[in-house]
């Protein structure tokens, strides 16, 4: 349980042993460097007393730090106050938290404890994090805190209450994680196999990469790869080409196992719940009013199965996310009517049938290539590498490029209707971006040397949490589209 003191609240005891642990493998180095110190010097009996001396200090640090830290619920902001020697003192007000999640990693979650983050969207990620409080506490506190935020409790009588249980509005089960895992197709599992194969290269004869040195153990065995049928290489290089997709699938099917088992996504009172993860157990409230745009992914294969994954653009930063994806994803495998529930959900509607969708100018595609090939070329000639060759070689690069950028035109699209914006980008990424038009920050007209040519311009729409662009369209057509949002934000 949590110490309650006069002074504030305490984390959970166990929570110091669980930082002591996750401290040890940092002590190894230190602990040889003494071990090897003492051997030199002669005096291997002091090894288990050094051993024990390091261990100690830092379990002695890590009683100290705990018993320093102290947290404090307030009328109107959250206090947190820590130090061994150093005090310091953070205080976070209620109106500039954006989240609070809950996170839950193998051995927290095997002793029923939890980690409490709080995202104040700041752009630096979570402005403190407490390490670690009991579950019931780690409820409370969100809780606690969304209460005050919505000016319905105070801290000395908090308003809690367990939601009944009810069937989510979307869930993940193993079939579709396999599914899922078999499309998040990587290659990671090779890097993996390279640095263990980098650090083991000593129980070798020869480097692991030389390809000269199998060749010569192939040799030793008798075998010419001569005398190899040309068949038999055909099909060894057609089982090592399967090995790397299966190897890739099942790198994919670990890393989406490991993130999203037990994907729920429940409605609550306060927004939309996610929980998931399977090692580290992750529990995010995403509160609908702070939903600014929604995001519909999919993929050319993905697209023929009927798949797609959504995702929600928000003032608060994903914590479970990469650094780069500041998005939550709310459904990462889904049908189209699982996805428009869910968006309707958060205040998002799909677009008519009727809606017209206008494709940028083809100058969007056509010129970025022409740019592309005259500064190749000038590239070229500059270095003197303008061979005939050479052109050659730019001419293979450049087609490839131009159907990229062509199929790239051809799926961008972009519309609007009395409340929303709507953008599709990309063909091998497809995506669709829908943002409410009363959350639009501010509209930019930005017009390049050559779309001023043109008569075209680009829309950029600034959002909180992302933006939204309409790329090479005409000019009067971006006017008018931006008087109509103001007039609407406005």
């Amino acid at each position: 349980m949590n110490v309650p003191v006069a002074e504030g609240t305490k984390l959970h005891p166990l929570g110091l042993f669980i930082g002591f642990i996750g401290h040890i493998p940092q002590l190894i180095f230190p602990m040889i460097a003494g071990l090897v110190g003492t051997q030199r010097a002669g005096f291997s009996f002091y090894m288990p007393l050094i051993i024990l001396g390091i261990l100690g200090l830092s379990l002695a640090y890590h009683w100290l730090s705990w018993l320093r830290f102290r947290y404090y619920i307030g009328d109107d902001d959250i206090r947190i106050e820590s130090g061994v020697l150093d005090r310091n003192a953070r205080s976070i007000p209620y109106d500039r938290i954006q989240d609070v999640s809950i996170e839950q990693k193998l051995l927290p979650r095997l002793l029923g404890l939890a980690e409490v983050k709080f995202e104040t969207g700041g752009g630096k990620g979570d402005e403190a994090t407490l390490r670690f409080v009991s579950e019931a506490e780690a409820e409370r506190l969100r809780e606690v805190i969304r209460n005050h935020k919505s000016g319905f409790a105070s801290a000395a009588d908090p308003v809690h209450s367990t939601p009944p249980q009810t069937p989510p509005i979307y869930a993940m089960d193993v079939r579709r994680l396999l599914t899922l895992g078999v499309y998040s197709f990587s290659l990671i599992i090779l890097a993996i196999l390279y640095g263990i194969a980098h650090q083991l290269d000593f129980l070798l004869p020869f480097d692991f990469w030389d390809i000269r040195g199998w060749i010569g153990v192939v040799k030793e065995r008798g075998i010419s790869l001569g005398g190899v049928a040309w068949g038999a290489q055909v099909f060894g290089a057609m089982i090592g080409l399967i090995s790397l997709v299966i190897l890739g699938a099942l790198s994919g099917i670990i890393r989406t196992f490991l993130r999203d088992y037990g994907f729920r996504l429940d409605r609550t009172e306060k927004g939309l719940r996610r929980r998931r993860g399977l090692l580290t157990r992750t529990d995010v409230v995403m509160p609908i009013r702070r939903v600014q745009a929604v995001l519909i992914a999919t993929g050319p294969i993905r697209k023929r199965s009927g798949w797609y994954a959504l995702k929600f653009i928000s003032l608060a930063h994903d914590s479970d996310e990469k650094k780069s994806e500041k998005d939550h994803v709310v459904a990462p495998l889904a049908t189209l009517t699982e996805i428009w529930g869910i968006a309707d959900v958060a205040g998002f509607n799909a677009p008519a049938p009727d809606l017209r969708f206008t494709r940028s100018h083809y100058a969007a595609w056509f010129d970025s290539w022409l740019v592309i090939a005259i500064v190749s070329s000038a590239i070229l000639i500059g270095l003197s590498f303008a061979t005939v060759i050479s052109f050659y070689w730019l001419l293979l690069l450049l087609g490839p490029l131009a159907l990229t950028r062509w199929f790239g035109w051809r799926n961008s699209q972009s519309a609007i209707n009395a409340d929303q914006l709507f953008v599709r980008q990309g063909w091998w990424r497809e995506r669709m971006t829908i943002a409410a038009q009363v959350n639009v920050q501010s509209v930019e007209i930005k017009q390049g040397p050559l779309a001023r040519l043109r008569g075209l311009a680009s829309l950029q729409f600034g959002i909180a949490g992302g933006d939204l662009a309409m790329n090479y369209i005409p000019h009067a057509t971006a006017q008018a589209i931006r008087e109509a949002v103001l007039a609407r934000v406005i």
